[in-house]
């Protein structure tokens, strides 16, 4: 069986990331996933200072599980050049941080228009980004939210499906609910075999 990482978005802690590392420690966690630091998201981070960051954390006992990047969270008619740019400063910094996963999400509609129509634009998209990743060695988890192209199980395995392995899933349970789908057990059973880790949080319909 594989060993399960008990993992945390530290930044729910506290926002300097001093604090961050003294509640980790103090709980026993050992690993984060990356998201803000000192109120900084990871997009803002140079390679200078994800070094930095990393001698802190291992100074620590920290490991990073995964990089919680806002990658995919924009319109798919936003500047797309510009995220694609941010995105392999991003994987940079999980190849520094010696972490293989970056969550990703599968893109907002252009105003006006539904998300569930724009399927050819954010899977062209998807793939753009997933052959940047692929230079880097790092795996895009996709995580499940609302109005994002994978935003329901069945679209999530769309998604899953459409990339040979290449994407992973981010399984959420709450963000599920608050589409009003249960995420267990039906959901977890179409998914199983491509989640890479869980988010867990309270949520209830």
């Amino acid at each position: 069986m594989s060993k399960l990482i008990f993992s945390a978005f530290s930044d729910e802690y506290a926002k300097s990331f001093e604090e961050q590392l003294e509640g980790m420690n103090g709980f026993g966690i050992s690993h984060i996933e990356l998201r803000f630091i000192d109120g900084r998201n990871v997009s803002e981070l140079s390679a200078e200072e994800g070094k930095e960051l990393k001698k802190r954390l291992d100074e620590k006992g920290i490991s990073v599980s995964a990089i919680g990047s806002p990658l995919g969270k924009i319109k798919l008619d936003g500047d797309m050049k510009g995220h694609f740019e941010k995105a392999r400063q991003i994987f940079e910094l999980a190849n520094i941080m010696k972490t293989p996963f970056v969550r990703a999400f599968s893109f907002y509609a252009p105003a006006g228009k539904d998300i569930h129509d724009c399927k050819d634009d954010a899977f062209g998209a998807l793939a753009d980004m997933i052959a940047i990743a692929r230079e880097y060695g790092v795996t895009l988890c996709h995580e499940n939210e609302a109005r994002i192209y994978g935003d329901t199980p069945d679209r999530c395995r769309e998604l899953l499906d459409a990339f040979g392995g290449e994407l992973k899933c981010v399984y959420d349970m709450g963000n599920f609910v608050l589409e009003r789908v249960d995420p267990y057990p039906e959901s977890y059973e179409l998914l199983n075999k491509d989640i890479e880790y869980f988010h867990i949080k309270d949520a209830h319909f």
